[in-house]
């Protein structure tokens, strides 16, 4: 009997064993108690109509990353002006927005017509140039987001003749050489759109948006953000983000 149950032991540890191996390689087998270790909390992007081979019908084609509560704030760290800076934009829309631009929800400006549009130029980049090895690093990173979200319009020189423009896909592409608006406005019209643009507020954040500004600004004057030999700024960088007329070389 003793045999008999010592080889039935034996038997049932190998077939355990057996049936937690798999020739995909990307598996860990069987799970014993997943629910000790594997969160239940809902993640982002994870489909949740399908949860351990049952499907759910109901759930299958919806998002479970959904947009975050009206009015909060994500963190930023520490940094006291990193956090002033993405807090959530003050400046507000036309309610025509709403139907132009797909900004449904928003609060809205008492400006119907032009939204705070017109408040925003008096609102400073806080996005600053210090020093060349700052600023090299800053147009780099400018370059990677406007590559990825502007030139397809405005073209690689800013001049309004990027590849959806030419192949005839999109009209009205502004010519960012002769923009010729604050700071403020340029940052408020990315974050919501203008004109036949959509609202990129989604897409990049605030410290980016103003980064793309300075980005912009060297369309407009080439010596924008440069340092000469000795380190020093060979353009002057206003500091009330006023219009390019007013940038002054030396």
């Amino acid at each position: 009997m003793k045999v008999k149950f010592k080889a039935f032991a034996q038997f049932s540890v190998l077939a355990l064993l057996a049936a937690s191996c798999t020739s995909n390689p990307d598996s860990a087998g069987l799970e014993y108690m997943p629910d000790m270790y594997r969160s239940p909390a809902i993640e982002p992007y994870v489909d949740y109509g399908e949860v351990r081979g049952r499907i759910n019908e109901d759930t299958k084609m919806h998002i479970s990353a959904l947009v975050p509560p009206k009015h909060t704030i994500p963190f930023w760290g520490t940094d006291s002006a990193t956090v002033h800076m993405m807090l959530p934009y003050h400046r507000k829309p036309s309610a025509a927005y709403a139907t132009t631009h797909g900004l449904y929800g928003y609060d809205y400006s008492m400006d119907a017509e032009n939204g705070d549009y017109l408040l925003a130029a008096a609102d400073v980049n806080p996005v600053k140039i210090t020093s060349k090895e700052q600023s090299d690093k800053l147009f780099a990173k400018a370059k990677s987001l406007y590559q990825a979200n502007c030139m397809h319009c405005h073209g690689e020189k800013g001049d309004g003749e990027g590849p959806m423009v030419k192949a005839g896909s999109f009209t009205g592409a502004a010519n960012l050489k002769s923009l010729a608006i604050a700071d403020g406005q340029m940052f408020y019209s990315i974050y919501y759109g203008k004109g036949a643009m959509g609202a990129h507020a989604s897409l990049v954040n605030k410290q980016e948006i103003w980064t793309l500004v300075h980005y912009i600004r060297r369309f407009q004057d080439a010596n924008y953000g440069m340092y000469d030999a000795k380190g020093m700024p060979v353009a002057i960088v206003p500091a009330a983000g006023a219009a390019p007329d007013t940038l002054k070389t030396n």
